[in-house]
């Protein structure tokens, strides 16, 4: 496969909705063309701030004191912040993505041993399924979130007082309420996918981090087992040793940029899922317990939108793990290796290695949580506690 094919399908979807969206951090684009603003993000980012988080944010205010209509709001205000925030986030930081985009074509380029393609390829099956499955759940809330309101929109077309996707009471006049309504489907529409486009990006990137650490690991065991069985002279190892501390201190700054790139993000993110996972849990609850009479297309849809905020998460959460283990390894990749039977010299060059892994590499929520499997049970868990604060509230 040539580097476009490897990134293609090491990315699936994202490259074309992050091109799409206008925030693909293309290597090959000229810096001063890449540094304005793509008319398309414009367009994107100001359907949804403009006809959802911004009605929704002043529906939340109206209802205020109805527990039951003030969550409904909150919850597509929640999830299209989120989503601008991404989109910005993600613009703002191009210009520094655009070098790890570069580090990551060359690392396909080069790969050239059997052993290192198959260990990314690997590790890229894993980060496509990861996409896959927030693509399935972000596609079945698309289908059905779009067949909720096109119903709703033909059911009323005709009555002297119409309700928009997102309540905006001053809009009733034609052509205006159409055209209002439909770009608020769209605004929803591209919520979702800007949601799903950028964490399944975001974990990508972090799991590629991943296969070339192992490949790094994999690399310092076949150096030393050369000089161990004397294929290379003492020389050779400590040019080798030292292109493999190159690398390891090359790949410690890519995984920092990521974390930088995107903790601030991160940190809104997991405020927001959680709170998320509240007020649709909560939503299905209220429509179980008191027997309303809810389309079944409204209820299939809820259950996409949790599955989409959960897999989102476990996305995230699943990377920094993995991420957190292989980093670790590299310390425990060097006493495993037959750093015993080197020479003195040669065994204490390898306490750079040990010296640079001791502290993980990490994915953090705005420096005050970190990305792990631990972190997904968490929020799961706080969320439940904010549903039994809103049953008593509304009790």
């Amino acid at each position: 496969m040539n580097v476009n094919e490897d990134l293609s399908y090491a990315f699936t979807l994202n490259r074309q909705w992050l091109w799409i969206f206008g925030i693909w951090p293309d290597p090959d684009i000229p810096l001063s063309e890449f540094r304005r603003p793509n008319i398309r993000f414009i367009i994107v980012t100001c359907t949804v701030i403009l006809y959802v988080t911004a009605p929704q944010m002043m529906n939340v205010i109206r209802a205020w004191g109805d527990v039951s209509r003030m969550v409904e709001n909150f919850a597509s205000m929640n999830f299209s912040l989120l989503a601008a925030c991404k989109l910005l986030v993600t613009w703002y930081h191009g210009e520094t993505l655009r070098p790890l985009m570069a580090s990551i074509t060359s690392d396909w380029m080069t790969s050239t041993s059997n052993w290192e393609r198959s260990t990314m390829l690997k590790i890229a099956r894993r980060g496509r399924s990861l996409s896959f499955r927030c693509c399935m759940a972000a596609v079945g809330t698309i289908i059905f979130y779009i067949s909720f309101h096109l119903l709703r929109f033909f059911k009323n077309i005709h009555q002297p007082r119409r309700s928009l996707v997102y309540r905006f009471e001053t809009i009733q006049k034609s052509p205006t309420y159409e055209i209002t309504y439909f770009i608020q489907l769209s605004g929803g529409t591209y919520s979702v996918l800007a949601n799903y486009t950028v964490d399944s990006f975001v974990s990508i990137l972090v799991l590629h981090m991943c296969s070339q650490l192992i490949n790094l690991r994999t690399t310092l065991n076949n150096l030393v087992n050369e000089l161990v069985s004397k294929s290379i002279s003492s020389s050779r190892f400590r040019e080798g040793l030292a292109a493999i501390v190159v690398r390891h201190e090359h790949l410690i700054r890519n995984a920092k940029t990521i974390d930088g790139c995107y903790s601030s993000v991160l940190f809104v993110h997991v405020l927001a899922a959680t709170f998320q996972m509240c007020v649709i849990t909560f939503q299905v609850f209220t429509i179980v317990t008191d027997n309303l009479n809810v389309p079944v297309i409204r209820m299939i849809f809820l259950s996409f939108y949790i599955a989409l905020v959960l897999t989102n998460m476990y996305a995230y959460c699943y990377s920094a793990e993995r991420l957190i283990t292989e980093s670790t390894k590299m310390a425990y990749g060097v006493f495993e290796c037959k750093w015993y039977d080197l020479p003195p010299k040669n065994a204490k060059d390898l306490m750079f290695i040990v010296y640079r892994s001791k502290m993980p590499l990490k994915l953090t929520a705005g420096k005050f949580g970190i990305f792990s499997i631990e972190m997904f049970a968490i929020a799961l868990k706080t969320s439940m506690g904010y549903l039994s604060a809103l049953l008593t509230m509304r009790g």
